[in-house]
């Protein structure tokens, strides 16, 4: 294996727990739900997919490449939806919201009793 290549397999699996690391500390520093899960969703997602590249550099085999590309368009799928879930889930069980928080979009439509989430007929 390269030296090339071994420095850029370990710098993408180091930037990728970079970005998981701030995603903790994410979890602990930001105020409300909806920051957090924001964060969350965003650098573990990446950093998952950062860490998962690293491995494709350091073992460049055509079975482990498929898998891994198949594992970094599923965590880019699934983690962004997941996220939104979460951060829907809170908003309707009333999760607080941080007080500068300027806009709350969702809340004449919660208040006129409809479901945002269900088509409606007009």
């Amino acid at each position: 294996m390269s030296t090339v290549q071994t420095i850029v397999g370990h710098a993408l699996i180091l930037i990728g727990a970079g970005l998981i690391f701030g995603a903790t500390v994410g979890i602990i520093r930001l105020p409300d739900l909806y920051n957090r899960t924001n964060a969350v969703a965003k650098a573990a997602a990446l950093g998952v997919s950062c860490i998962l590249a690293g491995v494709g550099v350091l073992m460049p085999s055509p079975t482990t490449i498929l898998i891994l590309l198949l594992a970094i368009a599923a965590q880019l799928f699934t983690a962004p939806i997941a996220g939104y879930a979460v951060g829907r889930a809170g908003y309707r069980t009333g999760a607080p919201m941080v007080s500068t928080t300027h806009r709350d979009d969702l809340a004449e439509v919660y208040r006129s009793g409809a479901d945002p989430g269900q088509d409606q007929q007009h």
